[in-house]
């Protein structure tokens, strides 16, 4: 097992590249990461009837998710148990069972062997289809419109595993009575680490003024740019994060300032009646839309691209990415948010673009041995941690521009590929927050 104790240095605020780049480290993340944290598998605009099925991932690993005949959903792994074909070829689709098609063995809608071939003159009698169901997700939970999985039994819930986090993803998710449906889907691929972009929403609100000051100035041209992209010498605004590495930040203060929201869902929401009703799910403190991440990567941004990165090895990442609309919304409204996101963060989007040249550059200098072993700096914590802050749960920060939520991050990261259990790691974590409180990492 590879020892990475010597690579990520929390209290100095320094990883080595190796942690990037390494395949002994990258299957012991399969392992230690994707087979104990949750993962997003599916919204219920995706899945919406009875026998209805999508193919996605936990990890590397192929999962079917599929919606059962009682409204439920169940998970297992795309493995027929004879020879390990997947059991189903097709991305998404309505099914009444599944037939693998290297030897025909046929599977119900919940993973249960049903049906094989020559059964009857080929095999002994003492075989038993039930001592060959799918590979079954064993935990999976449901959460305002979203179902996600985890390999780990022994996991603690999804909302204890969400813990303070859970009060900033609801100020995008659960903004609306009629709730959300993705209408755009994109996926692909990038040769780079896929940390690296789960710690850009966790943390780095900062590269925007640098990367994408391009594509900033051409979306903003012929609009009040100033409300959107002028934001001075200390930009006001905040960052969090919570204790299984979550994270996220956003600029502005209760409101004032929304600049990775799209004008039509703005426009929309400030009609008196969607304002009173967000006003009522939410409260009036929770415009805290810039963008965040739930550990490991189910990321949110706030245009409305909500994603998912499946890790293909330690050079490569497989970006999974929907548009998502409030429901009850005009159709123009809706319209209008799919074109936003169209031209920012999918494939062809400028935001994304800026996005991927920094990640692949960034990969292909850690083929340097030099590179890897001089690695990366996170020592922007001038702004001290607060706990539990006014309306803000958990740990945060009172500047937009920080490296505690990336910090507390890769904190979780090493507590991860470190423990052996959930018990441990969640004493492990336990200590972290106890060697930050009170507010003591000024810098």
């Amino acid at each position: 097992m590879a020892d990475i104790t010597d690579l990520v240095d929390i209290e100095n605020g320094r990883l080595k590249g190796a942690v990037f780049t390494d395949e002994e480290i990258y299957e012991q993340e399969l392992e230690k990461v994707w087979k104990r944290a949750w993962v997003m598998l599916a919204h219920d605009s995706m899945i919406p009837k009875k026998g209805d099925f999508l193919q996605t991932y936990i990890g590397e690993d192929p999962v079917m998710v599929v919606r059962q005949k009682d409204g439920s959903v169940k998970g297992f792994l795309n493995q027929c148990r004879h020879r390990g074909m997947r059991i189903c070829r097709v991305d998404k689709g309505t099914a009444k069972a599944f037939t693998c098609t290297f030897h025909g063995w046929s599977y119900d809608l919940g993973g249960d062997l049903i049906q094989v071939p020559r059964q009857d003159t080929a095999y002994p009698e003492t075989f038993e289809r039930g001592d060959y169901s799918a590979v079954k997700v064993p935990r999976i939970e449901y959460y305002k419109g979203f179902w996600f999985g985890t390999w780990d039994e022994d996991a603690p819930s999804f909302v204890d595993y969400l813990g303070s986090a859970a009060y900033y993803l609801d100020g995008y998710i659960d903004r609306w009575d009629g709730g959300m449906e993705q209408v755009a889907f994109h996926r692909w691929v990038l040769p780079n680490n896929w940390k690296f972009m789960a710690e850009q929403p966790t943390s780095d609100m900062q590269h925007s003024e640098i990367t994408h000051v391009s594509a900033a100035t051409v979306l903003n041209k012929g609009s009040d740019a100033a409300d959107r992209t002028k934001r001075g010498t200390n930009p006001v605004g905040r960052q969090f994060f919570s204790d299984y590495g979550h994270g996220g930040a956003w600029y502005g203060e209760k409101g004032a300032e929304v600049p990775n929201t799209g004008q039509a869902i703005q426009a929309y929401e400030s009609q008196p009646e969607i304002a009173e009703m967000i006003a009522r799910r939410l409260g009036d403190d929770r415009e805290v839309r810039g963008h965040l991440n739930i550990w490991p990567t189910f990321m949110v941004l706030g245009n409305y691209t909500i994603r998912v990165t499946h890790p293909r090895g330690p050079h490569e990442m497989e970006v999974w990415a929907w548009t998502f609309v409030p429901k009850d919304a005009p159709e123009d409204v809706k319209d209008s948010i799919r074109r936003d996101v169209l031209r920012t963060f999918t494939p062809g989007g400028m935001f994304e673009a800026d996005d991927a040249l920094n990640w692949e550059e960034m990969q292909h200098v850690l083929k340097g041995k030099v590179a890897r072993d001089t690695g990366y700096l996170y020592q922007m914590v001038g702004a001290p941690i607060q706990w539990d802050e006014g309306c803000y749960p958990g740990g945060s920060s009172q500047h937009v521009f920080s490296d505690n939520a990336a910090i507390n991050m890769y904190a979780n990261y090493l507590d991860m590929m470190t423990s052996d259990s959930w018990e441990e790691l969640m004493e492990k974590r336990a200590q972290h927050r106890m060697g930050l409180e009170p507010a003591s990492v000024e810098a």
